[in-house]
């Protein structure tokens, strides 16, 4: 993906003015400031949505374990919504660190790390509307609440010791509260060491963690005006 890129924000508040500067506007103008192709559609163009708006605010972390804004400690997550203001899909937080998973507590997870402070971006994801067409909404810097956190941290303990345990080939979407593991590869030839539940090193496929639709719902109940939202309103800054 070529192309221009803003330069890493000094600080929060200036990260912030940045992408309250996107409400509003439509992918199509913000590929054209950067000088980025817009993809007909994004089947074959995945993550494409996130790595403009990671240029247009000046991401630099890409996929590295760290927060996207390192220095800020901030990550950045889009979040495509439907016409009612539902998240359309569940959230790629991070890689699951297949061999080490055991040994890591919640506070010293990439899942803790990325969570800790989050640059919410929604977008308009609704398949029908052309991608150069979609809007983007008010973004949200976010933190867990200690509730939330209390989910989150009790996710990462269920799931990190079914891994632990050798179950990853076991382990099903449907287990966690707010959090989930799902396969998470390019194609299906790709492999990562972990263990089996006898202790025996094994190649599985990729997982990542991933939060569900019900928790990003959540929090834009709680944080927006859905209607402003939806429209990506400019009056929304």
């Amino acid at each position: 993906m070529r192309g221009a890129s803003a330069p890493p924000p000094e600080s929060e508040r200036e990260l912030l003015a940045r992408a309250q500067s996107l409400a509003g506007r439509t992918l199509a103008e913000l590929a054209a400031e950067l000088g980025l192709a817009v993809p007909p559609d994004l089947r074959r163009a995945k993550g494409w949505v996130g790595q403009l708006v990671e240029r247009a605010l000046g991401a630099c972390a890409a996929s590295r374990p760290g927060p996207d804004f390192a220095a800020l400690g901030v990550e950045l997550k889009t979040l495509p919504l439907d016409r009612h203001g539902r998240p359309c899909e569940t959230t790629f937080v991070c890689n699951v660190p297949m061999r080490a998973v055991s040994e890591l507590s919640w506070r010293d997870s990439p899942l803790c790390h990325k969570l800790a402070r989050v640059l919410w971006v929604p977008v308009e994801g609704e398949r029908q509307l052309p991608v150069g067409a979609r809007h983007v909404g008010a973004p949200l810097l976010w933190s867990p609440s200690a509730e939330e956190e209390a989910v989150l941290a009790g996710d990462w303990e269920e799931l990190a010791g079914i891994i632990g345990r050798g179950g990853i080939e076991s382990l099903t979407a449907r287990v966690g509260r707010a959090v989930q593991v799902r396969p998470k590869a390019a194609h299906g030839g790709v492999r990562r060491r972990s263990l089996d539940a006898e202790g025996t090193s094994i190649d599985a496929l990729p997982r990542g963690f991933y939060l569900r639709v019900s928790f990003t719902e959540a929090i834009v109940r709680r944080s927006y005006a859905a209607p402003a939202l939806r429209r990506g309103d400019r009056s929304t800054r």
